[in-house]
């Protein structure tokens, strides 16, 4: 019988934790139903509808994948079909194609915050917009990191270098069009970096070279300019892909473990390193596109991996060697549109099934490609050659012109500063004016007073903060879920409770009780005229919020008002505390608090 009981409890103790294994915390349900609201209750996310079970035990699909530990959220996979067809986004929704202009990526970030365990995070082609906000970095537990075709812009929040745990960090396909970052060498574990296809400009970060841990580095399609600095620190990167940007420095020396280079489309000058043709492993290489001159390096061709070989559109010359040796793999070469001349070695001219050559645009001794003379060759270096010496005059000639014009400006300054600093003498000398009372009995200062009031009050609210709309989810923070320890006060229309913004400023939040059916049109407009009430001595309305307000004309539950916090008492406790001190007052203070 004893052990029988014994059996029986640890049947009940096994249940117990197999029924817990994966039972996910219920404020976490909260927040990834809260996110297909944001997201707009994509057809993706159609599973989720009256699901009453355990979403950590959801089949995956290749939309949509939940993956949890320890009764939280781990990784969560959304891929939606809001594909990025335009080449050029403002900030503004767009139907059809971003989600609609109701959509607030603050609030939609804060709720991804509370899913706090979350490692993986993948939401591609959603349609999401708006600057990325800062508070991304509360995700600190995460590794990956993929946001690719959506609508997100202006610049790359500096709080994500605080993301230490991150090792893959993808946004392509957005519209980020700020300076390219220079803090992810603070991201120590981060081995793929990949912002292609954005509008990032500035040069390249020379930070960079110190993030020995990268593997993969992909920022083409953007508006980098400048120089490219030397990454053969970088060991163990094996991807470097910044095509179509405005580098153009000469090519530096790359790590000896790449076995991908595309560096096409940029305006790279000089030479092709002889040290190009001692990266053993490379498969990949895409000079294409640029300006380079001077021979090419044959150990190019002879690389033990290489399979892709393309140096068109540039203006290499010189000959080819005759005993050029080809590598097995090499299956692609394209020299064509450059300025060789020569016969072409025997492993580029032989008809093979196994290997495409493209040789056509330069000046080689061939007939069955389209070649030029070799005249044309030789002049087209001469031209350059001549070209570049005018540059140089030319650039002289600029140089010149800026010198004489910062002289005259320096000149013209020191002729104004020497009859200003003439002026101020004499200045001296002159005795000042005496300021007369224009009211008899009135005191020099309550007049001063009065007249910085009236300038103030002239002004009107220049100063004042600018009104905006809260999200529920900014007031929760910001009074740690309207707690007790929180409120302020309680009147007839409801309470007030003090909260603390993110950018750490204070602000008291009315929570009022709305005994009327107000439209949320009609409270829309009289909440904007309370919003023009701007006085230097009045508590300024900084927003509302309202809570349950739909997109059509039904009513409005609740209503929130968030004001300045002054923490100075209310004006009652003013009057008992100050004015009624005054025995002359006593009868206007009597009068005044009934």
């Amino acid at each position: 019988m004893g052990f029988f009981k014994i059996f029986v409890i640890v049947l009940v103790i096994c249940a117990f934790f197999i029924a817990n294994t994966y039972q996910l915390q219920s404020y976490e349900i909260q927040a990834l139903l809260q996110l297909r609201k944001h997201l707009e209750y994509p057809v993706q996310l159609d599973v989720w509808e009256n699901y009453h079970g355990d979403f950590c035990s959801l089949t995956s699909t290749l939309h949509m994948s939940i993956t949890c530990q320890d009764n939280s959220v781990t990784e969560l996979k959304i891929k939606g079909d809001k594909l990025v067809k335009l080449n050029e986004f403002h900030g503004f929704a767009i139907p059809n194609q971003t989600l609609s202009e109701g959509f607030s990526i603050d609030s939609f970030v804060t709720t991804l915050t509370r899913l706090s365990s979350l490692k993986v995070l993948t939401l591609v082609s959603l349609g999401i917009w708006g600057p990325l906000p800062d508070k991304i970095h509360r995700l600190a537990s995460l590794e990956l990191l993929d946001m690719s075709s959506n609508f997100l812009f202006g610049s790359v929040p500096f709080q994500m270098s605080r993301l230490i745990k991150l090792h893959t960090l993808t946004l392509d396909a957005n519209f980020f069009n700020e300076t390219f970052p220079d803090w992810f060498d603070s991201l120590h574990n981060l081995t793929i970096l990949s912002f292609k296809n954005n509008r990032l400009k500035g040069q390249f970060p020379s930070s960079m070279s110190k993030i020995t841990t990268l593997t993969d580095i992909v920022l083409s399609h953007n508006v980098l300019s400048g120089k490219l600095p030397d990454l053969t620190a970088l060991s163990k990167l094996l991807l470097l892909d910044l095509r179509e940007n405005h580098l153009d420095s000469e090519l530096p020396p790359l790590p000896k473990g790449l076995t991908t280079v595309l560096l096409s489309s940029n305006v790279f000058t000089g030479e092709i390193p002889v040290e190009f043709g001692t990266l053993n492993q490379l498969q990949h290489l895409d000079l294409s596109n640029n300006s380079l001159s001077g021979m090419l390096p044959a150990g190019l061709f002879s690389l033990s991996s290489i399979s892709y070989l393309n140096l068109a559109s540039n203006v290499l010359s010189g000959s080819l060697p005759s005993h050029l040796n080809c590598g097995g793999e090499l299956g692609f070469v394209d020299i064509s549109d450059n300025r060789l001349v020569g016969g072409l070695p025997s492993c580029l001219n032989t008809i093979s099934d196994k290997r495409i050559v493209k040789v056509g645009g330069n000046c080689l001794s061939l007939d069955t490609q389209y070649q030029h003379s070799e005249g044309y060759c030789k002049q087209a270096n001469s031209d350059k050659k001549q070209i570049t010496g005018k540059q140089i005059a030319l650039l002289a000639g600029v140089i010149g012109g800026i010198v004489i014009v910062v002289v005259f400006l320096l000149v013209v300054l020191f002729i104004f500063r020497r009859k200003r600093h003439a002026r101020n003498m004499v200045d001296k000398h002159i005795p000042p004016k005496v300021v007369q009372n224009t009211q008899p009995g009135v005191p020099s200062e309550l007049l001063a007073n009065a007249r910085v009031i009236s300038q103030v009050a002239n002004t009107g609210s220049q100063g004042a903060p600018s009104y905006r709309v809260f999200s529920l989810e900014e007031l929760l923070e910001a009074t740690e879920n309207f707690d007790q320890s929180a409120l302020l006060g309680e009147g007839s229309v409801g309470k007030i409770y003090k909260g603390r913004l993110e950018n750490g400023a204070y602000i008291a939040v009315r929570s009022l009780n709305v005994y009327k059916r107000y439209s949320n049109r009609n409270l829309k407009l009289r909440l904007d005229l309370l919003s023009k009430f701007r006085h230097p001595h009045l508590v300024s309305l900084l927003g509302h919020c309202i809570d349950g307000g739909a997109p059509d004309d039904s009513t409005v539950p609740r209503i929130f008002l968030i004001y300045e916090y002054i923490s100075n008492g209310n004006f009652r406790a003013h009057l008992s505390g100050q004015l009624c001190k005054s025995f002359s007052m006593s009868i206007a203070c009597i009068l005044m608090l009934g």
